[in-house]
């Protein structure tokens, strides 16, 4: 059976409406989609860390009642969980404020089973994050060697629009390493300040990673792939609770696709069909809708239970 092994931040999210305090979630952006995936029933790993704390405990426990592998979180003594609130504005879409007690990063873990066509996906700062970078770049090599699909979304933050210079080398490096790449136009307006999808993929994207998905929030998803493919797909309308793991979901919705559909990385490597490259998107916006129907971070478990008996 094939595994999907995300790294990431592990966070509680507090959602804020109307300048008041309404759920609180365990969250960060591959923390989101592996917990959608693990409800899917898809075999499911998360590398990550935790204080060794009330929150860290929890979150722990929260993705191992998921379905999530829970063993390569690491949790250390002197530091905290972090914590990042969430504000929601009248159109639901968050703004967010982080607070990081960590006297320091560190990242331990041992290397997990990596097998032909597992995914991997690595997402958000976290994945260019100087501090824990030989970790990182460590799993992305070794997955690269053992022939694993490499998904990486580059969610970059506003919060960190002053580090890009200093980020930009770990950026490349990811690029080049992965099989498919997705990212927000809000990422490319403050990494490359570009807000089109074809300047962003034939100035920065297709040198190095030929399958490219561009997301605009409720405009069309632009997909790239080579000069073989180029189509938008609409978002369909949907009933907005809350936008925090909408692309995180999409990503969850377009991995389970690549199982569901038995792609390999061999299919990636040659290009996609434009039947595929339909089936895929059309699951990553499902799941992505669902999420976006509640305050919570993820597919809801009876969404999960319909993907478990073959519904989209």
């Amino acid at each position: 059976m094939r595994k999907v092994i995300g790294i990431g931040e592990s966070v509680l999210d507090i959602i804020f409406k109307n300048n008041k305090p309404v759920e609180a979630v365990p969250g960060g952006s591959t923390f989101n989609a592996i917990t959608s995936l693990g409800r899917c029933g898809v075999n499911t790993s998360f590398i990550s860390e935790a204080g060794k704390d009330h929150i860290g405990k929890y979150i722990i426990n929260f993705l191992k009642n998921n379905g999530v592998n829970a063993d390569n979180i690491a949790t250390f003594p002197d530091s905290k969980s972090p914590v990042s609130l969430a504000f929601l504005n009248e159109k639901n879409d968050a703004e967010y404020i982080f607070y990081k007690d960590h006297p320091h990063d560190h990242l331990e873990f041992t290397y997990p089973d990596i097998q032909p066509d597992d995914i991997i996906l690595v997402s958000s700062f976290y994945a260019v994050n100087p501090v824990i970078r030989p970790q990182v770049l460590g799993l992305l090599d070794y997955a690269r060697t053992r022939g694993a699909i490499i998904y990486y979304d580059v969610n970059f933050r506003p919060a960190h629009k002053d580090e890009v210079i200093k980020i930009t080398p770990n950026l490349i490096e990811n690029l080049d390493y992965a099989d498919i790449v997705r990212g927000s136009h809000e990422d490319f307006a403050i990494l490359y300040k570009k807000e089109d999808a074809d300047k962003v993929y034939n100035a920065e994207i297709s040198f190095y990673c030929k399958q490219f998905i561009y997301t605009q929030g409720s405009q069309p998803v632009e997909v790239r792939c080579g000069k073989e493919l180029k189509k938008s797909y609409p978002v369909p309308n949907t009933d907005i609770v809350s936008t925090i793991g909408a692309g995180d979901n999409f990503n969850a919705g377009f991995i389970f696709g690549i199982l569901k559909c038995g792609i390999t990385r061999a299919d990636l490597e040659k290009g996609l069909s434009e039947e595929q490259w339909d089936k895929l998107i059309n699951y990553a916006l499902a799941f992505s809708a669902d999420c976006c129907k509640d305050i919570f971070n993820y597919v809801s478990k009876e969404f999960g239970e319909k993907m478990k008996e073959g519904a989209v």
